[in-house]
């Protein structure tokens, strides 16, 4: 209780004193006021990134360990601990492979973003392990995860039909993060990363705000923002799926005892169920085509939808929204942005240039917007057909998309505590 305490106090003390985030040149005063100091990460050499990748595939590879042959929950708080400290306070949060999302999506769209290789390799490694050894990343690696770990007080489970549909929020997010950092208008991850200000002790108030809300809602909702927000969480997801070796609850056998879904709060359990034997009681051949053709339904529902957002995500590009005040010749919408009208035009920019390539951007928020709202549509209408098949087993097994391998479930097994007692 007291380290809670200590932490909360820790956490409000950057709303007293938040500064703003030092997003554009400095002005120069006449008057002799000099602007102070900002909290910003500055630029690492290349031995230090390669030093960051070295312990983050170092961090991965000992929660593997620890999780999957050591089956110690202590280890992986301990590991939590240490990623915290050094991805979190003293790498301020940055390199993040939550916002890696956006420059690799840049990157690929062709729009000349460089890509470096040490945000590359925090992309792909967690993901990679994750096709291996399930989300290790998120047990004890990730600083986002690991200073919400430390709020779980007393865990409370939501309804299954409210997680579910929560767990379509991060999906939307993924989707609207790649958009707008493939059309290169916006890294929405990183401008709104609820930790980042709390991990640099500085940033904007409603942000800071925003974490330290998600910190005192995890008291009671475990990890809020891993389950209901994070975008990079649905990649993870979905790779552990796949995965080759995935942590198990019981070192052997399981007794039913249910003790292993009591222990875990992120509602990532899956109770035994029995196997069905006739057809009518399964999902049977043509139910299976109805949840198909509602499959392609939604999918096309969300290509028609997504092709007319145009009007609404395109205005976020910079080049967009300057040709609409361009285009306007409305006296109160100029003086809104007469900094931003004073900067194009002192450029000696020509308009119908501008106007080209605002065309060209709304061009591909068209087919963004069809591509995004598709794979929305496909996306829920597969989480619809996952509900409807009830999959036999035996025991209680974790779901590998869902669970986070933390280990809590471990201690609580009367198998893992007669293995251990040696």
């Amino acid at each position: 209780m007291m380290r809670t305490v200590a932490l909360l106090f820790y956490l409000l003390m950057p709303v007293l004193t938040v500064l703003g985030e030092n997003r554009f040149p400095q002005p120069q005063f006449e008057s002799g006021y000099s602007m102070p100091a900002i909290s910003v990460p500055a630029p690492r050499v290349a031995s230090w990134e390669l030093l960051d990748v070295l312990v983050l595939g170092g961090a991965l590879s000992l929660a593997a360990w620890l999780i999957l042959k050591k089956r110690s929950r202590r280890g992986v708080f301990l590991l939590t601990v240490f990623s915290l400290l050094y991805f979190g306070f003293w790498r301020k949060g940055c390199v993040c492979s939550i916002g890696g999302i956006q420059n690799v999506a840049a990157w690929l769209s062709g729009n000349e973003a460089v890509l470096p290789l040490s945000v590359a390799a925090f992309f792909i490694l967690p993901l990679v392990f994750a096709l291996f050894f399930g989300r290790v990343f998120c047990a004890a690696v990730c600083p986002l995860g690991a200073i919400q770990e430390m709020m779980i007080l007393f865990p409370k489970r939501l309804p299954r039909p409210v997680s579910l549909a929560l767990g379509m929020v991060p999906v939307v997010y993924l989707g609207l993060a790649v958009l707008l950092a493939a059309t290169g208008s916006a890294f929405i991850i990183c401008r709104h990363d609820p930790f980042v200000p709390i991990f640099r002790l500085g940033g904007e108030l409603s942000v800071l705000l925003a974490g330290v809300f998600l910190l005192l809602v995890g008291i009671v909702v475990a990890r809020p923002f891993c389950r209901f927000l994070c975008p990079y969480g649905v990649l993870l997801n979905w790779a552990s799926r796949l995965s080759k070796w995935h942590a198990t609850i019981t070192p052997d056998e399981c007794v039913k005892c249910r003790l292993c879904e009591r222990a875990c709060p992120f509602d990532a359990i899956r109770v035994p169920v029995a196997s069905l034997v006739s057809e009518s009681r399964g999902i049977g051949v043509r139910r299976m085509k109805w949840l198909l053709l509602l499959l392609v339904f939604l999918t096309g529902i969300g290509l028609w939808t997504g092709s007319r957002l145009e009007g609404v995500l395109a205005p976020i590009n910079s080049k967009v929204k300057l040709d609409q005040v361009l285009r306007s010749n409305h006296p109160a919408v100029e003086k809104k942005y007469a900094l931003e009208l004073e900067a194009f035009r002192s450029g000696g920019r020509n308009p119908q240039v501008l106007r080209a390539e605002a065309e060209a951007v709304r061009r591909q928020f068209r087919v963004g917007g069809a591509c995004l709202g598709g794979f929305l549509g496909f996306v829920f209408g597969m989480s619809m057909v996952g509900v409807s098949i009830r999959r036999s087993r035996d025991a209680y097994e974790p779901d590998r998309g869902e669970c986070l391998s933390c280990a809590r479930c471990f201690r609580s097994c009367p198998k893992e505590q007669k293995r251990l007692k040696p």
